[in-house]
């Protein structure tokens, strides 16, 4: 992924370019949060055909109905930001001179467009049943939909922060214990994520009634195992797992002589976004899984993911760029 030097410090900063990639950035975020609020609300086969809601792009009702307005406000937001991906990659290939970057825009676009024909075929098909299993086939795509969403929501934060001045300022580099710490927190979440969609989507939010302990007991290992149960469990001990390797980067980051103000700023939100999470994912059992409060948490999960693959790969800046000042 490296390229010469030359690249970066030959070409202009391009502000249009960087706002633009940061607003895109920052509208993945509306399409995550309308995205989660239809999964809470079981509203995902609202209309029964795709692309259009009802043989329509302006289906009647959708404004009066919650649940038609969630699904079709999801599709509204998707095709936008399908435009958004395929500008930028296009503004990239003409104006960037970085090849690694302009690949990562076109990965982006294959990214969205993967994501777009998956939800597609999820709702077209909802009712083709799969022999040995509950899900139907179209169920069952939900899951990869809401893991690849999380990767292209990294792709757009990687795309706008190289795009950043701060990433041209060339700063020191930092320790190499650093940049592992955070690579390890990066796909540790990106498993977590991978726990969260397949529990959510298979409606085990609630197999273990109770938090923190797994039974009315008060014993730390659920009484009764299934599918369900363990998936549900595995989420809660992954999030254990999160909170002190999080907490540990997130000391690393405050800490290291190399970090510039950005990677120090960073610490304390990566530690605000995880004790709100934990915070969250605690009142969806207390209170039954409320749609508001589950949608907060898929969407602060996927902040905090944004925020510690940023962090990363804000310590990785050097070697992507491939600096001669990186040991």
């Amino acid at each position: 992924m490296a390229t010469s030097t030359p690249d970066l410090r030959s070409s202009a900063h391009q502000p249009a370019l960087a706002w633009f990639a940061a607003i895109g950035s920052t509208w993945v975020f509306v399409l995550v949060t309308l995205g989660a609020f239809t999964t809470s609300i079981g509203a995902g086969m609202a209309f029964p055909d795709w692309p259009l809601s009802n043989g329509s792009i302006n289906p009647h009702g959708w404004l009066k109905d919650v649940a038609m307005f969630a699904e079709h406000s999801h599709r509204l937001s998707g095709s936008l930001m399908g435009l958004i991906t395929i500008t930028l990659a296009l503004w990239l290939w003409r104006r960037e001179p970085r090849r690694w970057l302009r690949q990562l825009g076109w990965a982006a676009l294959v990214l969205v467009i993967i994501q777009g024909l998956i939800g597609g075929t999820r709702v077209q098909l909802d009712a083709q049943a799969v022999p040995g299993f509950a899900m139907s086939l179209g169920q069952m795509l939900r899951i990869p939909h809401g893991i690849l969403a999380h990767l292209y929501v990294c792709l757009l934060f990687a795309i706008a922060v190289s795009l950043s001045r701060h990433w041209r300022e060339r700063p020191a580099p930092v320790a190499a214990g650093l940049r592992r710490v955070g690579l390890i927190c990066t796909l540790l979440m990106v498993a977590q994520l991978a726990i969260a969609a397949t529990m959510r989507h298979n409606f085990a939010g609630l197999a273990i009634p109770t938090f923190p302990y797994s039974t009315t007991g008060g014993e730390w290992l659920p009484a009764v195992w299934n599918f369900h149960v363990g998936i549900h469990f595995a989420h809660r001990v992954m999030a254990v797992v999160l909170s002190v390797i999080l907490v540990w980067f997130a000391v690393k980051l405050w800490r290291n002589p190399g970090a510039t103000l950005l990677l120090r700023c960073g610490a304390p939100v990566l530690v605000s976004l995880l004790a709100l999470q934990f915070l969250l994912g605690a009142h969806i059992i207390w209170q039954l899984r409320e749609p508001q409060v589950t949608t907060a948490h898929v969407v602060v999960g996927a902040l905090l993911l944004a925020v510690t693959f940023t962090l990363t790969w804000l310590a990785h800046r050097d070697l992507i760029e491939g600096d001669d000042s990186t040991a």
